[in-house]
């Protein structure tokens, strides 16, 4: 560091102190952005309503592109066949890694989402980091962390000190519990009062969002799905970011509408996803020369899930032996369903093109800004 840097960072720095929110009333906001919120809020659970009528495995296939969203807002990318080898453990991307923690972490917000605690969100946290961080995963933070600048005296936000954080965070986890504020509301103030405690060391961002995923799903908004709001957020993360510094001064109406506006973005890209995802499920039917009810035909269930493969996933995944599976995928791989990503006969692994680029697709009209 140069004597001035130094000099910056030398000395007692002021930290933030969050207020209680638990009893919070409701804040106000204007009209308008009200009405947009419960019209956000409506689609939401319209749209999860109709994904059981949808045949391709809807719920993963959406829970891993809010994963990638969520860890893409933390410019952790990558593309969809990376995140896809990493789920089989064969992945040398360390952010592809990171996108499969995230989505262990959605999981178990989703599984927690109806005894939302601190219990619950140190789980999150554990489901997300303990791979790649295990020192400091079980247990909120011991150190002060900041946002922005290489010191806190120089940050753009500086987390409340260490002895207030649990205090904090049992009267958020209270206020999330709350049933009498409209959700989209509710649900952005949480997550702008999440950011703001910056409960751990690492992780926040994706643990915040995951926290909205779980109160998504304990309000009854969603009960099949996870919605990739995450991925509206891509379109201007500044404004995202804009929106928590103006929630720490007071005004919550910014957080509000990034987050109305996020879900309408999201849900119009994700209904883009699922028709393409119908679309290429349906021609592979088409052109599919083999019998209902064999291995082929049932890998093509699959797919859309996990679209790279290897012989032993796909005979784990199918309950059926190594010939048999290797037998459908050479089936596949004659019908242009598959193709290999490999030469030789080790380390051998298949990919399925047209769901790559579907969810290559996805992500890149979210960072456009365009569903």
């Amino acid at each position: 560091m140069s004597r001035r840097a130094r000099r910056r960072s030398a000395g007692p720095y002021l930290a933030s102190i969050p207020p209680d929110i638990a009893d919070l009333p409701m804040p106000t906001i204007p009209d308008e952005l009200l009405a947009e919120a419960g019209d956000a809020h409506a689609a939401l659970a319209r749209f999860d309503s109709t994904a059981g009528l949808v045949h391709a495995p809807l719920p993963s296939i959406l829970l891993r592109t809010e994963s990638s969203a969520s860890s893409e807002v933390e410019q952790l990318t990558a593309s969809a066949k990376q995140v896809a080898l990493a789920n089989i453990g064969d992945a040398k991307s360390a952010n592809a890694r990171l996108v499969v923690a995230n989505v262990h972490a959605m999981e178990s917000a989703l599984a927690l989402a109806d005894r939302l605690d601190t219990d619950a969100v140190i789980e999150m946290h554990r489901a997300l980091m303990e791979r790649h961080d295990p020192s400091i995963v079980g247990e909120f933070r011991h150190v002060g962390v900041w946002v922005g600048g290489s010191s806190p005296h120089v940050a753009a936000h500086v987390a409340p000190i260490v002895a207030r954080v649990p205090a904090l965070m049992d009267d958020l986890m209270v206020y999330t519990r709350r049933t009498d504020l409209p959700v989209l509301p509710h649900i952005a103030i949480a997550h702008a009062q999440f950011e703001s405690i910056h409960p751990f060391p690492d992780g926040n961002g994706r643990t915040g969002r995951a926290l909205t995923q779980a109160m998504l799903r304990g309000s009854g908004t969603t009960s099949q799905v996870t919605v990739p709001v995450s991925a509206g957020l891509l379109a201007n993360p500044q404004e995202y970011f804009d929106a928590l510094t103006s929630y720490r001064r007071g005004d919550v109406v910014p957080i509000v509408r990034v987050f109305t506006d996020s879900t309408f973005r999201a849900l119009e890209n994700s209904r883009r996803l699922v028709d393409e995802i119908n679309a290429t499920q349906e021609a592979w039917r088409s052109r599919l020369d083999a019998r209902r009810g064999s291995t082929a035909r049932r890998a093509l269930d699959i797919l859309p899930a996990q679209p790279v493969v290897t012989i032993a996933h796909l005979a784990e995944q199918l309950e059926v032996s190594i010939p048999a599976a290797s037998n459908a995928i050479a089936t596949l791989t004659d019908a242009g369903i598959l193709e290999q990503s490999t030469s030789g006969r080790r380390n051998r692994y298949w990919h399925a093109p047209e769901i790559l680029n579907a969810l290559d697709d996805f992500g890149r009209r979210a960072r456009r800004g365009r569903g």
